[in-house]
């Protein structure tokens, strides 16, 4: 799969294509949509299922170096606010502040990041390894891994990131319920 057909595929779910398109408009600082959202809308054109069928949310990262809570709930209430007659989850994360609660809450270590792609690296599966802007003459895409599993449809570890075993099973087995399709790699 090319770059351009992961994005045609990805961008034919509405949803991904709006929040793409809003991030653009409201200028945040290096603003993502990312993970799940973009991998499974392309594994619902393979399937030819709906492009929307099996998502729980859609994935926004940026990059403030205000790591207050008090910023970054302004932003997630602009978007909720700007996004919210879609009728979905938008889960937004400044990864500049991740390295604060993340290891309370999934107990495991996360270094302080640089940028929102630092947070795409460290994805559970490397097959969601991929985040989507809008920009003035097209679309970015940051995809370190490639399309390639994606496209296979294979769920693969990511050995890099904080691994979770018990996560990686549970995020595993709820794709193949909504997408039998799916190959997945156990975790050594």
């Amino acid at each position: 799969m090319t770059r351009d057909e992961f994005l045609a595929a990805a961008l034919a779910n509405p949803v991904n294509r709006i929040i793409a398109d809003e991030l653009r408009r409201l200028a945040l600082p290096d603003a993502w949509i990312v993970s799940g959202c973009l991998v499974q809308s392309v594994w619902n054109v393979l399937t030819q299922r709906p492009v929307e069928h099996g998502i729980s949310d859609y994935d926004v990262f940026y990059f403030d170096p205000d790591t207050s809570w008090e910023a970054e709930d302004a932003v997630i209430r602009t978007l909720q606010a700007e996004l919210g007659h879609l009728g979905v989850t938008v889960e937004v994360r400044n990864q500049a502040r991740v390295h604060l609660w993340y290891s309370a809450k999934h107990g495991v270590p996360y270094p302080a990041l640089s940028r929102s792609t630092d947070g795409i690296d460290r994805f559970l599966t490397t097959t969601t390894q991929i985040g989507l802007r809008r920009t003035i003459d097209g679309h970015d895409i940051y995809a370190p891994r490639g399309f390639g599993d994606a496209a296979r449809m294979i769920v693969r570890p990511n050995p890099t990131a904080n691994f979770s075993a018990a996560n990686y099973a549970a995020k595993a087995e709820r794709w193949k319920t909504l997408w039998p399709e799916i190959t997945v790699l156990v975790a050594e």
